[in-house]
């Protein structure tokens, strides 16, 4: 069984937009290249960057709360560590994330576009090396099946993007929910690149956002736990043999070793 890259997208800021990726150069035990380098802190976390531990999304601006979030649109320049902020066609934002001015820049920007939806004053995090603002603490990639998305617009009657499930990579190949039937299989291209697939993503109601506009129009979870019995649509993976990967390229599916029997 082969699955195809349909696209790659990072997320260098838990919360804000997308960019998509025509490569990336995925390394062995690493996270997703770009992803998950930042977060806003919504009021004192508690986040210690000295001893990074895991942190309950809600700390942060998230959209499963925070739905105005998506009517922005960022963009995040490795090589400057500046972000971009754009809202109606237009900057409103910039900062250089690496000084403290740049980060001061981006919080005040926060400060004013969503004042009621704050606990407490807005503070960007940088993620330490090792460490990244993933929802899961061992989400290191994640994959998307195009094809469930397909079905869950037959079960909610609407267009369904599948940028509302903020994946790395979405996949087509697989038939509808098979991705959540592969967890423990190895996903390897043809430089020997190697996935495993580890769990099943559980989806919430950030899911019910529309990406585009910020409007909460769908109940994707509920629907899902209706129809389906759970609320799981996708899969992470942890990179055991790094290399590239591009979009349209192959994946083979392979199965998890079976253990050897005892003699009897």
């Amino acid at each position: 069984m082969e699955l195809r890259i349909a696209a790659l997208h990072r997320y260098p800021v838990k919360g804000l937009s997308p960019e998509p990726l025509a490569r990336a150069m995925l390394e062995k035990g690493a996270y997703f290249p770009g992803d998950r380098l930042f977060a806003i802190e919504n009021g004192p976390s508690g986040f210690d960057p000295a001893e990074p531990q895991h942190q309950p999304k809600v700390k942060f601006l998230m959209l499963m709360r925070n739905e105005s979030l998506a009517r922005l649109s960022t963009c995040y320049e490795d090589d400057t560590g500046v972000l971009s902020v754009r809202h109606d066609g237009r900057e409103v934002a910039r900062g250089d994330l690496s000084t403290r001015a740049g980060r001061l820049a981006i919080e005040a920007f926060f400060r004013t576009y969503m004042p009621r939806e704050l606990r407490g004053p807005p503070k960007v995090l940088g993620a330490p090396d090792g460490f990244r603002f993933t929802d899961s603490r061992k989400g290191f990639v994640s994959l998307i099946n195009l094809a469930s998305v397909r079905a869950l617009e037959d079960m909610v009657g609407a267009p369904v993007d599948p940028l509302r499930f903020r994946g790395n990579l979405h996949v087509e190949g697989l038939e509808p929910w098979a991705e959540l039937d592969i967890v423990g299989c190895m996903l390897e291209n043809a430089a020997g690149l190697r996935l495993k697939v580890t769990k099943r993503i559980e989806r919430c109601a950030a899911t019910n956002v529309d990406p585009a506009t910020g409007i909460r129009d769908l109940e994707i979870p509920a629907t899902l736990m209706r129809r389906l019995g759970h609320v799981d649509c996708g899969v992470y993976a942890e990179v055991v043999a790094g290399g590239v990967l591009a979009e349209g390229e192959r994946l083979t599916v392979m199965a998890p070793a079976q253990p050897a029997l005892p003699f009897t």
